[in-house]
């Protein structure tokens, strides 16, 4: 047990020169965990801004006896990357590409480097870093070289170790990395064991558990930097790496081979290794049907015949020599099909199953909660066919599913397993499982990790791997490098038990009394947290492709600001240690202060968590039956205040330009914003008036923003939709989708507004077409979740627009010559989705520029006080720029209200709804 308290050791670390140390229990929650199982608490956290601080954070960890543990992006998967004592993030401050040397083909790196930032350094030489994990959005190099990672390509191009120049950095005992006596220690065990250094290690590629020291003999150059990679922080803290560059091939040639099952698939694998593959992956039909059911028949591009598929991937300069090598592939590694593929394009569709799929598998084919214990096992290629029928069995022996798929050239396999650990006696069962698992992998002479690192899932496990000598040259080694074991204690060298510390057996279930029926999640508030699995794809810019998640944490940099933050602070608030208080707990609300509710998550997380529905449920909780924040009134009002506004509206907005612009702070609303004027005439007024057209009956469900604020967007759908055959009709009464009071966490309220209105929806069968895209999604997704199976008609029965149109066979108007720059809503982009959209637009012959990321508005977000800069930020991540750069005759699409007075708040431009792009009525009607 450490005697030090946070603060004051925080105080030590700062006379040292820390000065970046944070020691909030939001910030401690928030890095409890990494993308693992395990749930280790940190005393203090620090983000070192020079190499000199990392040095002086060491000395004060050895003087006071406080563990330290080095951290990249967070997302080992093993548990590498948690420690009890001082976590030091690198990926904050020491993230720089520090050299680029084309002609020696290496470069200088900090250890915060994201791979895909050195990947976009290096590019324009035609060079780029070799290794390439999945996680390389935002995995760091530091964290690359502490768990030696790999990748699909590492055939082609190896591991992390194989492509790491030199290292700087520090040790344990305070050493540098050059020290003449840290080379005499390591050269007496070298010389001492040089037989078991030559027959215990290096035995195949991916064995990369327990330490890598076959880069100790003489043969190998006794190489201490290629010793460090995969040595998980436990020997030294890397502050910087020189890497080595390879050039990127002109040609890549995926070949698919299709298999019976994945068994079959692994036992074609050493014939495929012949012809020299970059890649040989395996997926088989678990992955596939999870991708379809996710994203959609359209998700999946034609495969060969088969219920398993190796994708190999051939290189080279000469495309024609290229495709001779591929056709050779096809037709020599006994497939039951093949196909061909030498258009990137279509080769990075199919490339995109693998990876969505891997994604997924945070859910087993069971439909259950699937885990990481047991992840990247590996055994040497020529066994690989055996081991996954062996592992198969095992799996149906202890009653588990997963879904498979890996690096099956360098036999390694990746699964998430459902183990009940949520359940009396799972934790048994994960026991039992992963002491077979790992007498199965021994058998076969593999490696317990294939690429992730032992961390805390497995190094209790390596005396079943290694024999007990090897195991005391690990203890021997660590003794050189960190005699005091301060250095990531509980790894590798006298590790914890793989069944401590676990995350969700700590955590209650919470079922009672929630609002929300988390339909996904057994109805287990609990279980909707623990989706998050901390892989951090929250922290990647993933906007390039069209993503939202997670704005705040763009324009922040800060943990806590992430999807994934924010989740382990509402694990550490289920827990009840770190965090306590419960839903009204001080951390609980500041790391939920600056999520948008943009719902980005839902759709960009791989594991789908709604951070949105649990913002709202926490503000739920936190302020039922109690007095609300002011803007809670004033903008989760919105619709009363509209309707009320709607009896005299001039005099409605000469009085928010008076007095109410004055009384802005006093309703939680930023003064800097503008407050938008009601309409002279409400949309459903204009509409009353109309005479009725002829066509096929559809419901439009206008909003308030349509009807009291832009009723112009409403009367350019109606006029859409009898062009396209429709004659349009409307409720009853003005209804609401209660969007207002679920972001604000009026539940309770928001149950009988849209009760109401999903009441008189479902008195019709009409299909029902929405205008304002937040609105719609609230009717196609929340309303299930408030008011369960009574909205799943409504919900399959809505569409947008572009989806109405798209279904009926609609000519839109021809666009050519047209520049559009369309901001999707966060809600149409990640609930909805902008694919109908984008094909619509197609239609037009428009040239579009579509945006990722968010607006920064995000409905009532950006105009409550103390998000105003936040706000302004994430604006200035795409939107702004996208728009400053867009000549004065491009028209801004922007369907979303939110989108289009952000637009007017901070540009001199204006967005139009697709609506009123597709108006048949010319500006002179």
């Amino acid at each position: 047990m450490l005697r030090m308290d946070p603060a004051s050791f925080a105080t030590l670390l700062r006379r040292a020169g820390v000065s970046d140390v944070l020691t909030d229990t939001t910030t401690r929650a928030a890095y409890s965990t990494d993308a693992s199982l395990y749930r280790v608490p940190p005393l203090v956290v620090a983000r070192p801004r020079h190499v000199d601080e990392v040095a002086a954070a060491l000395a004060v960890c050895r003087a006071e006896g406080v563990p330290l543990t080095a951290r990249g992006a967070g997302t080992s998967i093993a548990g590498n990357a948690v420690g009890t004592g001082l976590v030091l993030d690198f990926s904050r401050h020491l993230n720089r590409v520090l050299a680029v040397d084309p002609d020696a083909a290496v470069a200088t790196v900090e250890p915060g480097v994201i791979q895909e930032t050195l990947q976009r350094h290096v590019a324009a030489a035609g060079l780029r870093f070799g290794p390439d994990p999945s996680s390389s959005s935002r995995c760091t190099i530091g964290g690359m070289v502490g768990n030696n990672a790999c990748g699909t390509r590492a055939l082609g191009y190896g591991r992390t170790s194989d492509n790491v120049v030199s290292l700087r950095g520090v040790t344990g005992a305070g050493d540098p990395l050059h020290a003449a006596s840290l080379r005499a220690g390591l050269q007496r065990i070298a010389t001492a064991n040089l037989a078991m250094l030559r027959t215990q290690f290096g035995r195949f590629s991916r064995q990369v558990s327990g330490y890598g020291l076959e880069n100790l003999v003489p043969e190998r150059g006794f190489d201490i930097a290629r010793l460090l990679v995969g040595s998980e922080g436990t020997l030294a803290v890397v502050t910087e790496a020189t890497v080595a560059l390879v050039a990127e091939p002109a040609h890549r040639v995926l070949v698919v081979l299709g298999y019976p099952d994945i068994a079959a698939a692994g036992e074609a694998t050493p014939q495929v290794l012949t012809h020299r593959p970059v890649a040989c992956e395996g997926i088989d039909s678990r992955i596939v049907d999870v991708v379809r059911a996710k994203h959609g028949p359209q998700a999946v591009p034609p495969l060969p015949a088969g219920a398993a598929w190796l994708f190999v991937e051939i290189t080279g300069d000469d495309l024609a020599e290229t495709l001779v090598r591929a056709q050779r592939v096809e037709a020599d590694c006994g497939a039951l099909a093949a196909r061909v593929v030498p258009d990137r394009a279509q080769a990075a569709a199919l490339w995109r199953i693998r990876a969505d799929g891997a994604g997924l598998s945070s859910r087993s084919p069971a439909g259950l909660p699937a885990h990481a214990g047991w992840e990247d096992a590996a055994v040497p290629p020529d066994r690989l066919g055996s081991y996954l029928r062996d592992f198969d069995a095992l799996l149906t022996e202890y009653g588990l599913t997963g879904l498979p798929y890996g690096h099956f050239g360098d036999g390694c396999l990746h699964i998430r397993i459902d183990f009940p650990l949520q359940k009396p006696g799972g934790t048994n069962i994960f026991r039992e499982f992963l002491l077979a698992a790992a007498t199965l992998v021994a058998s076969y002479g593999g490696s317990l990790s294939g690429e992730h690192g032992d961390g805390r899932a497995r190094s209790a496990l390596l005396p079943m791997m290694y024999p007990p000598e090897a195991i005391d040259l690990f203890a021997a080694v660590k003794a050189v490098f960190d005699p005091q074991h301060v250095l990531n204690p509980g790894v590798l060298v006298d590790p914890r038990p793989f069944d401590a510390d676990l995350r969700e057996p700590a955590a209650p279930s919470l079922r009672r009394d929630l609002a929300l029926a988390y339909r996904h999640d057994d109805g287990d508030f609990t279980q909707a947290v623990h989706r998050c699995t901390g892989v951090g794809k929250c922290r990647a810019d993933n906007s390039a492709t069209g993503g939202v998640m997670c704005p705040s944490y763009r324009a922040t940099g800060e943990e806590k600001d992430s999807t994934r933050g924010r989740a382990r602070v509402l694990q550490e608030m289920i827990n009840g240690t770190v965090v306590t208080g419960g839903w009204r707990a001080q951390e609980v609300h500041e790391a939920l202060d600056l999520c948008l509710s943009c719902k980005g998550c839902l759709s960009d997380c791989p594991t789908g968590v709604d951070m949105a529905a649990l913002k709202a449920e926490v503000l739920h909780q936190s302020y039922r039956r109690r007095l609300r924040p002011a803007a809670h009134y004033s903008l989760g009002w919105l619709p009363r205040w509209a309707k009320l506004a709607a009896a005299a509206p001039r005099l409605a907005n000469a009085g928010l330009r008076g007095v109410g612009a004055r009384a802005l702070p006093l309703a939680g609303v930023d003064r800097r914003r503008r407050i938008p004027e009601f309409a002279p005439q409400t949309f459903r007024s204009w509409f009353a008036r109309r005479p009725a057209a002829a066509g096929d009956p559809v419901l439009l469900f206008v909003d308030t923003f349509t009807n009291h604020f832009t009723p112009e967007v409403g009367q350019a759908a109606v006029r859409v939709l009898e062009a396209a055959g429709y004659a349009p009709v409307l409720t009853a009464k003005q209804r609401c989708c209660a969007l207002t009071w679920i972001s604000t966490g009026q539940l309770d309220a928001a149950r009988k507004v849209l009760g109401r209105t999903v009441a008189e929806l479902n008195a019709t069968d009409l299909p029902i077409v929405g205008i304002e895209p937040s609105c719609t999604a609230v009717l196609r997704s929340d309303a299930a979740e408030l008011l369960g199976a009574v909205a799943d008609p409504v919900a399959r029965r809505t569409r947008t627009l572009a989806e109405l149109l798209v279904a009926r066979g609609w000519e839109p108007p021809d666009l050519s010559g047209e520049t559009l720059v369309a901001q999707p809503h966060c809600h149409h982009h990640s609930v909805l989705g902008w694919d109908t959209d984008a094909a619509l637009l197609a239609g037009t012959g428009a040239q579009v520029q579509r945006l990722g990321g968010c607006c920064g508005l995000a409905g009532n977000f950006g105009v409550e006080r103390g998000h105003h800069e936040v706000s302004v930020a994430i604006a200035d991540l795409e939107l702004r720029p996208a728009v400053a750069a867009a000549a004065p005759q491009t028209r801004i699409l922007a369907d979303g209200y939110s989108c289009r007075t952000q637009l007017a708040d901070l540009t001199d431009r204006r967005g139009i709804h697709l609506a009123q792009l597709l108006d048949p009525k010319s500006p002179g009607d």
